[in-house]
This record gives structure tokens, C-alpha cells and sequence, in this order.
């Protein structure tokens, strides 16, 4: 019933990694389905949660989230929709995260969940790296990108990421300690990782 985190700097192949991860063990590999998930506890389109998390820690989101009401939105929607700032979005984030631990069985790819399963008894945290120019290598290899659209896609992800975990009150997420296993992808291939993996989980 083990739980499986893994956060990567981007472009490291932790989506990649998760996927083989989870076949591997039998396990949910757990990403777009929180989205899907979020949007339905919170009432709101999934594109809405989509386009929220990109822009996470944004000027727009923050000036939205400290202008709008929840009064208002409740008297004005009446409701019938639901209404997604900051504060909902992580409420809902660690609930969603939390029940998909205790049920077990389950890889979750970032979103913060080393930090919000810190202290949960069954779970792994994995922590992936690698040097800026291999993680643009491996998004052209393996999203068919530009080498200009690769590096820029990188760039912005990781400050995404680390406005995420901002949000979460967290900084430092690269710090080995919170981590049972890092993983440097620049020294390892994707299936030996796999492998260091299961063993550690079993």
C-alpha cells in the first residue's frame, strides 16, 4: 500500500519515470486525473484548473485571489458554479492528495506531495535531477521541440514549480533531506532508476 512522490526539475523525465513506475508496480500513476479531480470537488471546468496551475503564484492570480470576494461570488453565482482562488486551490490540492495516500497503491507526479505527505507512514519521496542542457535535450527528444522552445519551456516551469511551493509555504525543495532517494539523470538511464525504485519500495 506504498505512496510513490516524485519531483523533478523539469525535464529531468519524472512524467516518464512515473509512468514506467507505475506500470512496473501495478500502481494509479497520478497526474492530469488531480486535475480532474480538483475540478470536480471545486465545481469548476478542468481547463480552469489547467490554466490556473500555469499561472501559479502569477501577479493575475494573486490580484484576483486579494480583489474577489467569496461573498460576492457566492451572492453572484448563487451556488450554482463554483469559484477557484489560491487558498481553494490548495485546500482541495492537499485533501485530494492526502485520500489518494491512504488509499494506497499510487505514484503522484509533483505537485507538491513530498511536502504534503511529509509525515505519512507509507510513503517514498523521489527527487529527480539533472544539468539544464540535458533536461532541453530530453524535452526536444522527447516532445519533438525546438531547442529555443525547449529551453524557454524549461525555464518557465521550473520558476512555476518553485511559485508553487511558494504558495505551500515551502522553499528548498531541491534539499536531498526531504527526499528518501535522488535520482541524477545525468548518470542514470530511466530503467536502472525504475529499478532502484522497486527495490527501495519493496
Amino acid at each position: 500500500m506504498a505512496v510513490i512522490t516524485i519531483s523533478r526539475q523539469f525535464g529531468a523525465g519524472g512524467r516518464t519515470l512515473g509512468q514506467m513506475l507505475a506500470k512496473r508496480l501495478g500502481y494509479t500513476f497520478a497526474d492530469n486525473n488531480i486535475i480532474q479531480m480538483l475540478a470536480k470537488e471545486a465545481n469548476v471546468s478542468a481547463n480552469w484548473v489547467e490554466a490556473f496551475e500555469k499561472e501559479a503564484g502569477s501577479r493575475l492570480s494573486k490580484l484576483i485571489s486579494g480583489l474577489v470576494s467569496q461573498k460576492w461570488i457566492d451572492r453572484v453565482l448563487g451556488g450554482a458554479y463554483g469559484y477557484l482562488d489560491e487558498q481553494i486551490y490548495l485546500d482541495y490540492l492537499v485533501l485530494i492528495i492526502a485520500r489518494m495516500a491512504d488509499e494506497g497503491d499510487v505514484v503522484i507526479l509533483g505537485r507538491g506531495s513530498q511536502f504534503i505527505l511529509d509525515d505519512h507512514p507509507d510513503a517514498f519521496h523521489i527527487l529527480m535531477i539533472d544539468h539544464f542542457e540535458n533536461r532541453v535535450r530530453f524535452m526536444m527528444e522527447n516532445y519533438d521541440l525546438s531547442r529555443s522552445k525547449a529551453e524557454r519551456v524549461v525555464r518557465n516551469e521550473d520558476k512555476r514549480r518553485a511559485n508553487l511551493y511558494s504558495r505551500l509555504g515551502k522553499t528548498g525543495y531541491e534539499d536531498p533531506s526531504l527526499y528518501h532517494l535522488v535520482l541524477n539523470m545525468g548518470k542514470l538511464d530511466l530503467d536502472t532508476a525504475v529499478d532502484l525504485v522497486e527495490e527501495m519500495v519493496h
